[in-house]
């Protein structure tokens, strides 16, 4: 540790960690063994890094996140192993309305400038090129790689496998395995399979021609000039047998953006926004995040009944054609349906549907 770092108490540090000068580590902050702060690096907040992570100069980890409804509770940003921040990378925790956990998962890399917002969910492996601009609660699946200058709109959903062309404003959830470039203006467009992409992380060709094979049934020019609606078109990819896994991936991601999503976004259907979304918002902050699992939807009231100083809302699962409703897990668990739940803190509720045989 150089002279000039300073390490706050509190803070934890692991085995042959590396703090050059002018670092700062806050109270709460912890290191993994063999991580290295290269100069002038601050990490705040209640942040942890897993080991081997390393962290360039000017880098800001932690710090309080740039939301007007964040009121100082406690959240976190959670970093997992082997990640690089270059130069002048920015992370921030969670807020309390948002789940309170900005999560990054592992082998990483963040180029010069990258921004990393409250509440985003990243993967593993991914690369985000320069100045790569992440906004609230964007959830970034395994192996994607982000060109420079690209910038993600709140509550969007990237695909494992995805590639961003650099310069390209993402709006609206990316598919997996596809590439997604700048097109005229304002838009963006799915321009083909990431062939040679998916070739590098070991999927057979077999499995790179069956996605191919759906990407011109959904989005090629004869497709989208055929007059049958989009999900219309994913609806016949599902209903083939012997579908190949990933293709069903590719087909399900779409079905869930298109039937559960708003804008185009699966997960601005599920914010607890209290302008979008006041009836799911507790007098006391807590909130609710419902996840479909399989093909079917969740219909949520708020129910009149309390249980004290807590709000009580019945959810009722509505499978798609050919799927059941199997059960709820996380903060409500059995197959009641209709079943009622009490927000006596932030809860998260997986609703399964599995296909009919």
């Amino acid at each position: 540790m150089h002279p000039t770092a300073i390490v706050e108490k509190g803070a934890q540090l692991g085995r042959s960690v590396q703090l050059g000068p002018y670092c700062v580590v806050g109270p709460n902050v912890v290191l993994g063994d063999g991580c290295r702060l290269h100069h002038h690096v601050v990490i705040d907040g209640h942040t942890t890094l897993g080991e081997g992570c390393e962290v360039f100069p000017q880098a800001v980890l932690g710090m309080p996140p740039q939301d007007l409804k964040f009121a100082g509770e406690r959240t976190t940003l959670e970093i997992g192993k082997h990640n690089i921040f270059r130069e002048m990378v920015t992370a921030h925790p969670g807020t309390g309305n948002g789940g309170g956990v900005t999560r990054v998962g592992d082998r990483n890399l963040f180029l010069i400038g990258a921004h990393i917002a409250h509440d985003c969910r990243i993967g593993n492996h991914c690369i985000f090129a320069n100045y790569v601009q992440l906004a609230g609660h964007v959830h970034v699946e395994d192996h994607v790689n982000m060109g420079g200058h690209s910038a993600v709109h709140h509550f969007v959903t990237i695909g494992k496998h995805a590639f961003i062309g650099g310069m390209t404003r993402v709006a609206a959830d990316v598919p997996p395995f596809v590439i997604l470039v700048a097109a005229r203006g304002p838009r963006s467009e799915v321009r083909m399979i990431n062939g040679v992409g998916l070739q590098r992380s070991g999927y057979s060709n077999e499995d790179i021609a069956a996605l191919k094979d759906a990407f011109m049934k959904l989005f090629s020019r004869r497709a989208r000039g055929s007059g049958i609606a989009m999900r219309d078109r994913v609806q016949a990819i599902l209903v083939t047998r012997s579908i190949n896994p990933h293709v069903q991936y590719l087909c399900e991601c779409l079905m869930r953006s298109f039937a559960h999503g708003r804008h185009g976004r699966y997960l601005e259907s599920l914010r607890a926004d209290r302008v979008h979304r006041n009836s799911w918002t507790l007098q006391n902050q807590y909130t609710l995040i419902v996840n479909v699992v399989g093909r079917g939807s969740v219909q949520q009231t708020a129910n009149p009944a309390r249980d004290h100083a807590h709000e009580v809302f019945e959810l009722i699962a509505q499978a798609d054609p050919g799927w059941a409703f199997t059960g709820w897990d996380g903060g409500l668990t059995g197959r009641n349906n209709p079943a009622s739940i009490v927000l006596d803190r932030n809860k998260t509720v997986d609703a399964t549907f599995s296909q009919e045989s």
